[in-house]
């Protein structure tokens, strides 16, 4: 996986976290579940890559 890629989960990460917390904070349940998903999205990518990651080790 590139640093480009892993650098950008992260920082869907973070802003799914953020997110999440400012939903929770002023009560905006919409919000919060935006958060959870930018987050559960940001993960699901990072898993692909680990896979291609693991996949690209093995043949070589």
């Amino acid at each position: 996986m590139g640093l480009g890629d892993k650098i950008s989960n992260a920082a869907q990460d973070a802003k799914g976290k953020i997110k999440e917390g400012t939903g929770d904070a002023i009560d905006n349940e919409q919000m919060e579940a935006e958060g959870k998903m930018d987050q559960v999205s940001a993960d699901a990518k990072q898993a692909g890559e680990n896979v291609k990651d693991g996949f690209r080790d093995a043949t070589r």
